[in-house]
């Protein structure tokens, strides 16, 4: 969706995945304004995404977009992106949803491959259309946010970090070649091939790489995976 939306603005595409994972918080620059694609953890923007923002030194524009991705709903997220602008002195432009097909394997269903292909169908016109949003320099629009919205991204948020963010559950099957490419796909770091075999650390975001993008299935989460489709972008898997 960055690329899609970068196609639109005819601007670059920086990987925050890259950033995070190498602990790169050097100094960027940008005449244009700033857009941060991220999917939607816990109703508000991926913790690892902020504490990266808080730490990293921004020059030239100062308005700053968030495009967030999710299987349902974001919540109040841009309650909190107005929040986090406010910090860093940014001036925030607005706060977009985009429906596109679930992926968070450890508690929700997942789509198979045809219905994913139908939500992703589904959300490209809506991308499109913020994207010449953003193009234009107009804010995007901000939904009405209900009692269970506010809920979800303030309190619901809170608890959710601390009672279901770890690593633990997180073992490899017998089908696992030792490949290491769950290793390589963390973007904490966390997961270290010891033996040939997958050994998950602490420090676990709950990002689903290793999980969804092992090639052989071989990965689960408890009993919460078993029999669930590992979804992958079509379009990044290619």
């Amino acid at each position: 969706m960055a690329k899609k939306i970068a196609q639109e603005v005819q601007d670059e595409v920086i990987s925050l995945n890259d950033k995070i994972r190498s602990a790169d918080y050097a100094k960027l620059h940008s005449q244009t304004p700033w857009v941060f694609v991220v999917p939607t953890y816990a109703w508000q923007i991926p913790r690892v995404v902020r504490d990266w923002i808080l730490r990293t030194d921004f020059h030239g524009n100062r308005q700053v977009y968030f495009v967030m991705t999710c299987g349902g709903a974001i919540g109040n997220a841009g309650k909190y992106a107005k929040e986090l602008c406010g910090k860093k002195g940014f001036r925030y432009m607005g706060c977009q949803q985009v429906v596109m097909p679930e992926n968070y394997i450890a508690m929700f269903p997942v789509p198979g491959e045809e219905e994913a292909r139908k939500i992703i169908a589904r959300a490209e016109p809506f991308i499109v259309q913020t994207g010449n949003l953003i193009r234009e320099g107009s804010t995007l629009p901000e939904k009405k946010i209900g009692f269970v919205g506010k809920l979800c991204s303030g309190p619901a948020n809170r608890i959710f970090y601390r009672m279901a963010i770890q690593a633990k559950k997180f073992y490899s099957t017998p089908d696992c070649v030792g490949c290491g490419h769950c290793a390589k796909v963390c973007p904490l770091r966390n997961v270290t091939m010891e033996k040939g075999r997958p050994k998950w650390g602490d420090n676990c975001t709950h990002c689903m790489a290793c999980i969804c993008e092992c090639p052989k299935k071989a990965i689960e989460y408890g009993s919460k995976s078993k029999g669930k489709p590992r979804y992958r972008c079509p379009v990044q898997a290619k």
